[in-house]
């Protein structure tokens, strides 16, 4: 099993800036690929960034690539999205999830084994 806990949400405006924080805990060394995914209300969760801890290699959606950057210490099964140049379409529940398979596309939430409680982000305009 394993334990994805998020940190660093919170209330900013347009233009500003925030780092979430994902620490995993329990057995990490099953871990492949963690990704941030966020939901806002009435809307489908969708991917926003992931970590191929195989090759170290992130990915971003479309809608945020160039604002959002993924990074990681695998010493403290961290990973973290710093996110800049924010949007009030970037508002959202932002959740970590983790699996230990590498051999599927990113994005499919379905694909994930581990999910944290998410973390609020709200931008304002």
């Amino acid at each position: 099993q394993v334990q994805l806990v998020e940190s660093g949400g919170g209330s900013v405006q347009a233009g500003g800036s925030l780092r979430l924080s994902c620490a995993a805990s329990g057995n990490t060394n099953s871990i492949v690929r963690m990704t941030w995914f966020r939901q806002d209300a009435g809307k489908e969760r969708e991917g926003v960034a992931s970590y191929w801890f195989g090759g170290d290699l992130s990915a971003y959606a479309d809608s945020v690539k160039g604002r959002f950057t993924v990074s990681q210490d695998r010493g403290r099964n961290t990973i973290y999205i710093q996110m800049s140049s924010l949007k009030p379409e970037d508002t959202g529940m932002y959740y970590c999830a983790a699996r230990g398979s590498s051999s599927r596309p990113w994005w499919p939430s379905s694909s994930y084994d581990y999910w944290g409680q998410g973390t609020q982000v709200t931008v304002s305009s």
